[in-house]
């Protein structure tokens, strides 16, 4: 458990649990902390960089960091556990450890997985996931052999291109079942197809997969689409969309239990600039902050402030030296600019650093973000 401070709550403080410590949990549970007695439940003691799984398949040693250091001194209680049943007319959280965890807010930020849902990964052992990307690592080091990832979104893009570079002796196709990168500009499409090709990826447009086993490769990468990891929010009856995520009001509160919020991957959030908004570590941070201060807004018999956010670009990584960053509108639909190349490759590194920023900003000085565009 982190160590607590002793921090000056206001009078209006309450008991808010934070499930997930995720982008978009553990930045909501920093941004609580200076307001609310705040329990952050999570099973593992660990902050998993998500954005640098890519890496990490390709031979990054680790990219996670420990809870305790954005953590201590806030007042924050890491309950090292995984929440099993939230019952919303007790409003408590019961946890494998056998806890029962009561609050007067709850904010469900459990984020996202890969969809592997329908058998999708096949009925042998060679198919793996972006969640299991240290095994793939291992079993790229017993090549050499042939890599097939499935899915041309940005996250097929990134793996292949990583995984290509760092592991030269296999051979890497990727296949999409429409257009490679489709939410690119031309410029920015262009720029991409060309550096997986020079890095000797084949890549295969038009081809739909339905699971690994339809595959010829001695490994397979599952990177076609993400689901919400909302089966326990389903479970407890809150509300969810046809994609599985949590429905959500313009403050991010919960259509059905308004006394929880959801953030992240697993809220069906909105923004009048932006309409719909989509999973990614751009969007997971700005609206764990933004439920925080729903929360804290809402304690002081004050009506939350509906989400603003807009989108300004896309990152994309194509190995270590190579990148990727397309300009966007504020729906995410590509502008014609793009950045490219060693230049665009050092824009996105510090685009990830700053998010571990961000969060250390959160810990240590909260009443900062405020002066942070898309956060405050």
């Amino acid at each position: 458990m982190a160590r607590r401070r002793h921090t000056r709550h206001t009078r209006h403080q309450q008991q808010v649990v934070v499930l997930g410590a995720g982008y978009a949990g553990l930045m909501a549970a920093l941004r609580l902390a200076a307001h609310h007695d705040v329990t952050l439940i999570d099973p593992s003691d660990r902050f998993t960089e998500r954005v640098r799984l890519h890496e990490l398949a390709a031979g990054r040693p680790d990219v996670t960091l420990p809870l305790a250091g954005f953590l201590d001194g806030t007042g924050v209680t890491h309950i090292t556990a995984r929440a099993t049943d939230i019952d919303t007319a007790a409003r408590s959280v019961r946890t494998d450890d056998g806890r029962s965890v009561p609050y007067d807010r709850l904010v469900y930020a459990l984020g996202s997985r890969t969809d592997i849902r329908g058998g999708v990964l096949g009925t042998g052992s060679r198919a793996y996931t972006t969640e299991s990307a240290e095994a793939l690592r291992k079993r790229l080091l017993d090549g050499p052999g042939s890599l097939t990832i499935v899915g041309g979104g940005l996250t097929g893009i990134e793996l292949a291109a990583e995984l290509a570079e760092s592991c030269a002796d296999w051979e890497v196709r990727l296949l999409t079942s429409g257009q490679l990168g489709a939410g690119l500009s031309e410029k920015g499409r262009g720029h991409v197809v060309g550096a997986l090709h020079a890095r000797g990826v084949r890549i295969e447009e038009g081809h739909r997969v339905g699971s690994a086993d339809e595959v010829d490769a001695d490994a397979v990468l599952w990177a076609a689409s993400m689901t919400a990891a909302t089966d326990l929010a389903a479970r407890a009856g809150l509300a969810v969309d046809g994609s599985g995520r949590v429905l959500v009001d313009a403050a991010l509160r919960s259509v059905s239990h308004p006394e929880v919020y959801a953030a992240g991957d697993a809220a069906a959030s909105f923004s009048p600039a932006a309409g719909p908004l989509r999973m990614a570590c751009a969007t997971a941070m700005p609206t764990g902050a933004h439920a925080a201060a729903a929360i804290t807004a809402e304690a002081r018999g004050e009506e939350p402030r509906p989400l603003r956010f807009g989108f300004v670009s896309q990152g994309v990584s194509l190995g270590r030296r190579d990148g990727l960053i397309q300009l966007v509108r504020p729906d995410d639909s590509p502008r014609e600019r793009a950045l490219t190349g060693r230049p665009a490759a050092r824009v996105k590194e510090q685009v990830v650093r700053s998010t571990i920023r961000l969060l250390h900003l959160a810990a240590r000085h909260p009443s900062a973000l405020r002066l942070v565009p898309g956060i405050g």
